[in-house]
């Protein structure tokens, strides 16, 4: 299956490597039976089981110091591919590497060159253990600093983040939701990681204080030369924080490419009606808030259709998208899609844009 990624560099020649690898990744969810259940398969009873699918085939690279934003509607997969980028999860099939090396063997992550900052940070924080205990733990786990030194080496991550110093021995509790997660970031900076994984890492903040969590985030993956993967329902948080995006539909990449291309004229559908289903203020027009919600309702993962996963939803679905599962095809050197008719779906864009400014002239 070919790679959701920039153009891979040949040996020897001009270009990028890759750093973060995923090749061909899946991950499956085996059925979670009932003790009735159980009790009836043993006793020789007929018990339907079925998996969850929820990452399917997933390829895609991250070049070096880049950021790869990862969108699509809940349940689709986003959060369980990000544990598995981490190694929190283990795929089903497939590989994840940082430059070559691989994040987990035989089930267990063997490596802290990748660190996660997860969406609710109360939960993810040990609310009995003082924050300057939680953030120094690994580090001294793993040689990073020693428990004599750990007071002073988590005191200056807290400055990193812009906490005080002198806070390491409070408990989560006592700190704010944004305290929280720079307390949180700093637990994960600690390890000295390569690649960051930021699942929702604001969706639990006040907007006031997400922008400026997202203001860190910017300066960190600068300063520090952080290759990050950031995982948000808020479009345009991924519009302003990533390098390309990538856009997940029931477990499969549907889309992926550099942000203003994929965000200026979408080449899939779905990542069309996706991002046209954003509320969008319309100042000149009488009426101000113009909402497309997307057509039908998301396939269950337990019986995901044959072809395109899209094609119930899809206005522009055929006999083949139906029959025929579309492969990666290139839009252009940086960008790549899974559409069978994604020329089509671009020209009627292209169409529609030219009428539209035909009208306002």
């Amino acid at each position: 299956m070919a790679l959701f990624s920039p153009r891979r560099q040949q040996s020897g020649g001009p270009g990028v490597t890759d750093f973060l690898s995923v090749d061909d990744v899946s991950r499956i969810f085996g059925p979670n039976l009932s003790l009735g259940e159980r009790i009836a398969a043993r006793l020789g009873g007929k018990v339907e089981t079925r998996s969850v699918r929820a990452v399917s085939d997933v390829s895609l690279s991250v070049r070096k110091g880049e950021t790869l934003g990862l969108v699509g509607e809940s349940g689709c997969g986003k959060s369980t591919l990000g544990r598995v980028i981490a190694g929190i999860l283990p795929p089903t099939t497939g590989r994840v590497a940082i430059d070559g090396a691989p994040v987990m063997e035989n089930g267990t992550k063997v490596t802290t060159r990748v660190q996660t900052v997860f969406q609710d940070p109360f939960a993810s924080l040990d609310p009995r253990m003082k924050v300057g205990d939680t953030v120094s733990e690994g580090p001294i786990a793993h040689g990073l600093t020693t428990r004599g030194g750990a007071r002073a080496y988590v005191a200056q991550w807290f400055e990193r983040v812009g906490l005080d110093p002198v806070w390491v021995d409070r408990y989560p509790h006592q700190f704010s939701g944004g305290q929280r997660q720079r307390i949180a970031i700093a637990r994960a900076l600690a390890m000295q990681p390569d690649v960051l994984i930021c699942d929702e890492p604001v969706a639990s903040l006040d907007v006031s204080i997400q922008a400026q969590i997202i203001n860190l985030f910017l300066e960190l993956t600068r300063d520090l030369g952080l290759t990050s993967v950031f995982i948000s329902h808020d479009l345009s948080v991924v519009q302003h924080v990533s390098d390309r995006v990538a856009v997940m539909y029931l477990g499969r990449i549907v889309e992926l490419g550099p942000v203003a291309q994929v965000f200026g004229t979408p080449a899939h559908p779905y990542t069309a009606a996706l991002f046209g289903s954003v509320p969008k203020l319309v100042l000149d027009a009488d009426e101000l808030v113009r909402f497309n919600a997307i057509d039908g309702e998301v396939p269950s993962p337990l019986a995901p259709p044959s072809g395109c996963y899209y094609h119930p939803r899809c206005p522009l679905a055929t006999r083949t998208c139906r029959e025929t599962q579309p492969r990666t095809q290139p839009v252009s050197d940086l960008r790549a899609v899974a559409c069978h008719h994604f020329d089509a779906h671009l020209k009627a864009r292209s169409s529609d844009a030219q009428a539209g400014r035909a009208v306002k002239t």
